[in-house]
């Protein structure tokens, strides 16, 4: 396609993106996804009674993106401007966008999660359609606007042993036998240690679950201070107000604990076990909507489809560290080759910038800031679809302030 005519389209290409109101998102204007759609589109009414939880940008046929000035969906012009995709990511993964880029707003925990990989997707898809809806894995990446709270992968053994040995509660839904077994753990055996004792906690009577939490929350009441940051026992008392008796409310003593800034990230692989917590951010992934659920939800769980695809491996959270592109853009780059995430920062006083063209096409999101590029004006919740190899000029207005914008793209 003539230069000039990609060059025209990227300024016709804003988007107008899905909203999807889960239960545990934000309320009313509290939700940063509430406040991004509605600084982009006046005529947005946003309810204070109704929870905004995510933003959706992209093609995913649960939340399609649409062309906002012609209502085109997002992939049926992909489909028709083949050439917007970039000739990389169409060898790799066809006329498709191979993300889903996303806001999260979280008002209280997510369910503990394992997304499958790509072969595990592709059969429970194959074998329950209506409760995996694709057939893709869905590694991703998370960005954080704001304090941001999270459980990922198992602890470090030593950790969830000095749980136990000092939590009765615990030891008590998770059985003496496991306990032993994983109090004598060897790097060889740890991953069976983990089984047996992850197997016992999540099959575990339920009845007996809702005696021992109540128990453990009505005794953390007389706990010293110190006692009570060992035994995290804010964030156990905040999952079971919300869950009560919920048996994920104990799994905060056998995940990982993280705890993000702004600006920070992680990564989760596929079979990977976590829980958003709090807090809003940023996120990226493969295309696709597939959750295996097993505790801190009203949602269906399915407790033994998620233990047969854990590794079942125990050690800390590395958080992502991004690379320098230039003095104002840093990259974070997992190991895949689906997505990609560019956090742009742009400081006070500076009255232009020039995107960088990337081999596939993209999606910006404006978080703060104003700019005009040709003609139009975008600024705060503004979401524009990027043509592969464009450059974008940009003219920055309103520049007393920070300008934060986020794009996502393929890594390839």
């Amino acid at each position: 396609m003539d230069r000039f005519v990609v060059w025209l389209h990227s300024f016709n290409m804003e988007l107008k993106c899905a909203v999807q109101t889960y239960s545990w998102g934000k309320y009313g204007m509290n939700s940063i996804v509430a406040s991004l759609i509605k600084s982009a589109n006046a005529d947005f009414v946003v309810d204070d009674e109704k929870t905004y939880a995510e933003l959706w940008m992209g093609t995913h046929e649960n939340g399609p993106s649409y062309l906002k000035d012609t209502n085109i969906p997002l992939q049926r012009y992909i489909q028709e401007n083949i050439e917007t995709i970039g000739s990389d990511v169409a060898e790799m993964f066809g006329f498709n966008l191979s993300f889903l880029f996303k806001v999260l707003s979280i008002n209280k925990a997510l369910s503990i999660q394992v997304h499958p990989d790509k072969k595990k997707a592709e059969e429970l898809h194959e074998l329950y359609p209506d409760v995996y809806k694709d057939p893709n894995h869905k590694p991703e990446l998370a960005i954080a606007l704001c304090p941001f709270e999270a459980l990922c992968g198992f602890r470090p053994i030593d950790e969830i042993k000095d749980y136990l040995n000092n939590i009765p509660e615990l030891f008590a839904v998770i059985g003496e036998i496991d306990v032993c077994l994983l109090s004598q753990a060897t790097d060889s055996t740890i991953s069976e240690a983990l089984q047996q004792c992850f197997h016992n906690l999540m099959t575990c009577d339920s009845k007996e679950v809702i005696q021992q939490l109540r128990g453990l929350t009505d005794r953390l009441h007389n706990a010293d201070n110190s006692y009570r940051e060992w035994i995290k026992a804010d964030l156990l008392e905040r999952l079971h107000r919300d869950y009560p008796g919920d048996v994920g409310c104990f799994a905060i003593y056998l995940f990982n604990y993280v705890t993000l800034q702004p600006g920070e990230a992680i990564y989760i692989g596929p079979n990977v076990p976590h829980a958003y917590l709090s807090g809003d951010c940023i996120e990226c992934m493969a295309c696709s909507d597939n959750v295996i659920r097993a505790g801190l939800t009203p949602k269906p769980k399915d407790v033994r489809t998620l233990i047969e695809v854990l590794p079942f491996e125990s050690h800390s959270v590395e958080k992502v560290q991004p690379s320098q592109e230039d003095a104002f853009t840093q990259v974070f780059c997992p190991p895949v080759s689906e997505f990609a995430v560019a956090k742009i920062t742009l400081p006070p006083g500076r009255s232009s910038y020039s995107l960088k063209p990337r081999s596939s096409a993209s999606i910006l999101l404006i978080v703060t800031g104003k700019v005009k590029i040709s003609f139009k004006i975008f600024s705060r919740g503004s979401v524009l679809f990027i043509p592969a190899n464009d450059e974008v000029e940009m003219k920055i207005l309103c520049n007393c302030h920070p300008m934060l914008m986020f794009q996502a793209f393929s890594n390839v």
